[in-house]
């Protein structure tokens, strides 16, 4: 289990701000280009440099993490209780989220441990889906 009530608790900037409210309203994760074009559309514009800034500050203070695609792009979600990982196919770029987390038990011995604060963990596989094996 997650508790946002561990992140670090740092006053956070305007961008930051607004950076975190498109994310918690995102119904799945984005890029840092989807957050521009985002905030452009509500008339609340921040420089690319900027959302790229308050993303790395964010993840700092365990409340943003990201994943990365086979194309490289990062994508970005609130940190949350009901965190999910993925298995990715390389060909069509589809993403399967998986049922459980096999970390769960082992994460929550670390939070016992107190030996490291840990803020959130991600696991991506990669493979080629069933409908991409069934095309080749």
């Amino acid at each position: 289990m997650r508790s946002k009530a561990m992140a670090t608790q740092t006053r956070q900037t305007r961008g930051q701000v607004k950076v975190l409210e498109v994310l918690r309203q995102s119904q799945q994760p984005i890029s840092a280009q989807t957050l521009f074009a985002e905030l452009r559309q509500r008339d609340q514009p921040l420089g690319l440099a900027t959302i790229y800034r308050a993303l790395e500050a964010l993840k700092r203070e365990g409340l943003v993490q990201s994943r990365v695609t086979p194309q490289g792009e990062a994508l970005y979600t609130v940190v949350a209780d009901d965190h999910r990982h993925f298995m990715t196919c390389l060909r069509c770029g589809t993403s399967t989220p998986l049922e459980t987390c096999p970390f769960e038990t082992l994460e929550q011995q670390w939070r016992q441990s107190q030996t490291f604060q840990l803020y959130y963990h991600t696991l991506e596989l990669f493979g080629i889906c069933w409908l991409c094996q069934n095309n080749s």
